[in-house]
């Protein structure tokens, strides 16, 4: 089990786990309007189901949102 930051939030991860396995944590089921950060780095979204997590990663989730 690896210990990663999300949304400044502590949550333990398997040794395997990656972004992917990040929006159902927080109960997300539909990726669109979704960007993620890991340690300041924009990961595209294509990149989220094989992108690893390692130990002590800050991952920040952002959801867009409407309004004017």
């Amino acid at each position: 089990m690896v210990q990663v930051t999300i949304n400044r939030e502590s949550f333990m991860l398997p040794d395997t786990g990656t972004l992917a396995d990040v929006l159902p944590l927080l109960d997300i089921s539909r990726p669109g309007g979704i960007a993620i950060a890991v340690n300041d780095n924009v990961i595209p979204k294509g990149e989220w189901q094989q992108y690893k997590l390692q130990a002590n990663d800050k991952v920040f989730v952002i959801r867009a949102t409407q309004g004017g």
